[in-house]
């Protein structure tokens, strides 16, 4: 793709990233075909090549509009069309410099820069997330039916593992899910245990980042990721194996630290140790994956009750980790559905299912029916937001795929 950049703005480092990304777009329209907001709206401007059109000529001098805003902000920033693309486009990238521009431009409304503030100041601290998730799951009986869904049952909290092994690995807790479903992580630790690894929580560890960067917080979001390094890091000189994530979303966060502060003096050669460590659970398991199966009493497996997983598109798109994991079930005695479809997005999205919520249930609805289509007895998934959007919408026990491995392994013979 051609391109013409403001003097001010080639200038500069995101300037000059944003331009290399442009000049290998080809046009080829390919992206419209995977992208979930063009299917629903079939706008131009809704997809991956329109979007980055609004975002190039913003780039060239035009003056951000409203409009321009609206079409950025219902990108779901799934990248699945990083994944189609054939010339290898950065998408991603380019929207984050894109949507940081155009909201300097164009500003928010009073309203909206109330809603977005309010999001960064609760969901990336833990501490005050629970504390408003116990008060909704309190007054959870009074609430109209139409809002109760929207407000998950109190979760149970097991036990984590007490032995220590001289293998050791990280994990991050993260910010929703000590609250939300305290079980996946548990699950986890259970399983290296089990395996000779001891699976240790870093306490000044929390929200990855994710929350602030996509609202454009970008030195809230360094600051996350720095907070993060400094609780890992002496863990990490002490020999520490791996960072495990067991949230997709949160593992393609942490996966960006060695980009986000590469200009960062202090923290680019550690945040570039971090990410080197970095490990979606999946990736643990596969590697020992020998040893799981010895673990495994497959004859308990209820062959009968088939299950569909959704792979979030953290983890296909962002990660690139694809088909791994429904061949780990597989092979590890899972009977999985087929799921048509697979490559779209739930609609949850990280705060989409908030800023966006008609078309993040349109998303979830069609999600939900693919899930459903070959009568599965529950559905697996492999990250935090994907796992309470989609609970919302069905009676099917909706879990993370390291849960029902665990029941497997914990059952007696």
């Amino acid at each position: 793709m051609q391109t013409h950049l403001s003097e001010a703005i080639r200038q500069t480092p995101h300037g000059q990233a944003a331009d290399a990304i442009l000049r290998k777009c080809v046009h080829c329209g390919m992206c419209n075909a995977t992208c979930p907001t063009y299917q629903l709206l079939g706008d131009e401007r809704d997809g991956p090549r329109g979007r980055i059109y609004l975002i190039k000529q913003v780039l060239e001098g035009t003056t951000a509009t409203r409009k321009t805003q609206l079409h950025l902000d219902r990108c779901l920033t799934c990248r699945a069309c990083e994944t189609t693309c054939p010339s290898g486009v950065e998408y991603g990238r380019l929207l984050d410099m894109g949507r940081g521009i155009v909201d300097k431009q164009v500003g928010r409304g009073l309203l909206q820069s109330l809603l977005r503030k309010a999001l960064r100041s609760v969901i990336p601290h833990p501490a005050r997330f629970s504390a408003l998730l116990a008060l909704g799951q309190w007054v959870r009986p009074l609430l109209p039916g139409s809002l109760q869904h929207k407000v998950p049952q109190p979760a149970k909290f097991t036990s984590w593992p007490t032995g220590a092994h001289a293998r050791k690995m990280l994990v991050l807790d993260g910010c929703v899910q000590p609250s939300l479903s305290p079980n996946t992580n548990a699950a986890t630790a259970r399983i290296l245990d089990k395996l000779g690894i001891t699976l240790v929580r870093a306490q000044q560890a929390g929200c990855c980042g994710a929350v602030s960067h996509h609202l454009n917080a970008q030195e809230e979001s360094l600051n996350h990721a720095r907070r993060n390094i400094d609780a890992w890091w002496p863990h990490v000189e002490q020999g520490a194996e791996a960072i495990v994530i067991t949230a997709s979303g949160c593992a393609t966060m942490v996966a960006d630290y060695a980009h986000l502060l590469a200009h960062d003096a202090k923290y680019a050669e550690k945040a570039r140790r971090v990410t080197s460590l970095m490990k979606d659970i999946s990736e643990v398991i596969t590697v020992e994956k020998a040893s799981i199966k010895s673990l495994l009493n497959s004859s308990l497996i209820p062959h009968h009750s088939s299950l569909a997983f959704h792979p979030p598109c953290s983890l296909q798109h962002g990660l690139k980790i694809k088909g791994n994991i429904e061949t780990l079930l597989t092979e590890l005695g899972f009977d999985l559905t087929t799921v048509p479809d697979a490559h779209l997005c739930c609609g949850s999205a990280g705060i989409y299912s908030i800023l966006q919520p008609e078309l993040s249930r349109k998303l979830r609805d069609n999600k939900i029916a693919a899930l459903t289509s070959g009568a599965p007895a529950a559905i697996a998934t492999a990250n935090i937001g994907c796992q309470m959007h989609l609970q919302a919408a069905t009676a099917l026990s909706v879990r993370h795929w390291i849960e029902l491995l665990d029941q497997q392994i914990s059952k007696p013979a």
